[in-house]
């Protein structure tokens, strides 16, 4: 491998590390589809024409009533609570709002080694499914508790003396087809108590509320909170990071706080006449934390997303990333009501884990959920690895073993690359003195130098591209792993050996008040071991003390980050490792016969004579 081909591979490992680092770390300047600012007076929305349409018009600009953050809710210890509970769920359903409160998830602990079972939307400004700032239906307003069976609640109460609102609840006793037990169903209905005709949308808009997200802990930045929304074909996230002010990548996407970001979520369409119109287009809404999530899949398309931020320690800084939290609502047209008619909203409510392969079922969920889960770029890669993982998990109930079987299983796949590539990298240091002696004799000439290079390939047969593959093969994996790890819930408080957490830091002790993590070190001991055995086919020093950094780099980027990574890459050394101890004793490989040129001629190939044969 020459210089060129060395340089290529390590520009590549460190556009690796920078985009992995600072892609969601600084968020982008707000694309013009978006609408945000400072507060300002709500609007009127416009009348639609008919049912599920909405004329073509600009949708209306919400924003937070209480200057640049939504006032949390106050608690309250008159309100009623009931409950709907199955085995890996309790729901408590609040009359104020006659909404969900929070949602306990029984198989998932609130903190390391607790009882308690975690709740999302413990903290919040609304109740998930309320009614967001709409006087007479939000949380503010008390409603009449109509039934309650072992699945079912109902709410109601009736809205300016006009207007009749039910509110049904309905969630499943366990799993079953099409029925998944983290998921509610819900339904609003409408029903105009009156002789004439009601437009509600004429009031206000109508927001429901997705929840409110917060740190899991303190080590977690507003990156990893993030609302959502499909258009059933594509799929943009919101991160927290995007509502506060931020210096931007280098100062490219800097810009100042806003209170709130609204996304319209509008198709072309046409109505009964054959005009062209704007219809909704929100097929599904989410709000997420690092490892759950809330998906409202609505029966009718909704027509944006509203994020906005909550300050959730009055006491911290507004720069304080703890302080922040974020809290997401999906936003629906209603079309008018006519005398005594009535009209249903009707939704699917997900409040539980990211589980992959959960979100990945299409008997219950869309097509396009699971990327809630947010894999990125190398998507395909964190899919494969967490399905593996998954099937590992289920052979050995352990997820230290499963990452362990899963990283030598990739190994185990890819070896015969791997060592072709080996071998190809020996077959180079073997010709070093030559490379050499043609880089200091075109050494004033660049494209002299690479042409004889090149043909000095060609004469031995030798790619030397083949030794690069190595070095790249495992990116695109470690990514894949890096992102999956950002929200794969099952990692969460599981142990292996020391590690008491595969989602964090595997630390052992404080020395002088700095953390003292095992995996990352013993996979930084195995990289060096892995260079120091591994052949070097260069002659240019800079290389070779900028590869001699790279372990460093590896272990300053994965110190604090989640152990299971240091797992993944320690396992990965040893195995190569021990892979290139046995290269290195395997007989290497004869050169091909370089092209001979006899002087003032064409070159022309050794040519071995052919054995006569004997006759008798």
């Amino acid at each position: 491998m020459d210089k060129k081909n060395t340089t290529i591979g390590i520009v590549l490992l460190a556009a690796a590390f920078v985009s992995m680092h600072f892609s969601q770390k600084h968020a982008p300047a707000p694309n013009p589809n978006q609408v945000i600012g400072a507060p300002a007076a709500p609007t009127a929305t416009p009348t639609a024409t008919e049912p599920g349409v909405t004329p073509a018009a600009a949708p209306v600009v919400r924003s937070s009533t209480s200057g640049e953050f939504v006032a949390l809710a106050p608690v309250s210890d008159q309100a009623a609570i009931t409950t709907l509970s199955n085995a890996f769920v309790t729901a408590h359903l609040t009359e104020l709002g006659g909404a969900i409160r929070d949602v306990q998830m029984h198989r998932y602990p609130a903190e390391l080694g607790g009882k308690e079972p975690f709740a999302f939307n413990q903290v919040h400004a609304d109740p998930m499914l309320a009614f967001v700032d709409f006087p007479g239906l939000d949380r503010s307003v008390t409603y009449e508790l109509v039934s309650k069976s072992a699945t079912e609640v109902v709410y109601k109460t009736v809205l300016d003396g006009r207007i009749e609102v039910t509110r049904r609840y309905t969630l499943p006793a366990q799993a079953g087809p099409g029925l998944d037990p983290y998921q509610l169903h819900h339904e609003t209905t409408f029903r105009n108590l009156t002789d004439q005709a009601v437009s509600i949308a004429q009031l206000r808009p109508v927001e429901l509320s997705l929840g409110t997200a917060i740190p899991s802990n303190n080590t977690v930045y507003g990156q990893i909170m993030t609302a959502g929304f499909s258009n059933g074909k594509d799929q943009t996230f919101v991160a927290a990071t995007e509502l506060a002010a931020g210096n931007g990548l280098f100062g490219i996407g800097a810009h100042a706080s806003v209170p709130y970001i609204e996304k319209p979520v509008f198709a072309s369409g046409k109505n009964a006449q054959g005009a062209e119109v704007s219809v909704p287009a929100l097929s599904w809404a989410s709000l997420s934390n690092e490892f759950f999530t809330t998906i409202l899949t609505p029966a009718a398309p909704g027509s944006a997303l509203v994020v906005r931020r909550v300050k959730i320690h009055p006491e911290l800084p507004d720069t304080d990333h703890n302080a922040i939290g974020l809290t997401g609502a999906a936003q629906f047209q209603l079309a008018p009501l006519a005398p005594q008619a009535s009209a249903t909203l009707a939704m699917d409510f997900y409040v539980g884990p990211k589980e992959y392969k959960r979100l990945a079922n299409g008997d219950v969920f869309k097509a396009d959920q699971d990327k809630v889960m947010q894999f990125g770029f190398f998507s395909f890669f964190s899919q494969l690895l967490i399905t593996l993982m998954t099937w590992m998990h289920g052979i050995i109930p352990n997820w230290g073993v499963a990452i362990v079987l899963t990283t030598l299983t990739i190994k185990v796949v890819f070896l015969p690359l791997t060592l072709k590539a080996s071998r190809s990298m020996k077959r180079m240091q073997k010709l070093q003195p030559e490379m050499k002696a043609l880089k200091e004799k075109f050494k004033d000439n660049p494209q002299k130098q690479q042409a004889a290079l090149m043909e000095l390939y060609k004469q031995h047969k030798i790619n030397p591209l083949g030794g690069c593959i190595p070095m790249l093969l495992p990116l695109p994996f470690f990514y894949g792993f890096y992102r999956m790890l950002y929200n794969t819930a099952e990692l969460r408080f599981q142990p292996f050996l020391w590690a008491r957490d595969l989602s964090a830091p595997d630390t052992v002790a404080h020395v002088l008040g700095y953390p003292l993590n095992i995996l990352p070190l013993l996979m930084g001991a195995t990289m060096l071991i892995q260079a120091s055995l591994t052949p070097t086919p260069t002659v240019d020093n800079a290389q070779a003390k900028m590869m001699k950094f790279m372990p460093l780099i590896f272990v300053l980027f994965c110190y604090n980050y989640s152990c299971a990574l240091s797992l993944y890459f320690f396992v990965n050394g040893l195995f190569s490792i021990v892979q290139q101890l046995i290269i290195n004793r395997m007989k290497d490989p004869p050169l091909a016969a370089p092209v001979l040129a006899p002087a003032g001629g064409k070159p022309v190939k050794n040519v071995t004579p052919k054995k006569k044969r004997l006759k008798g």
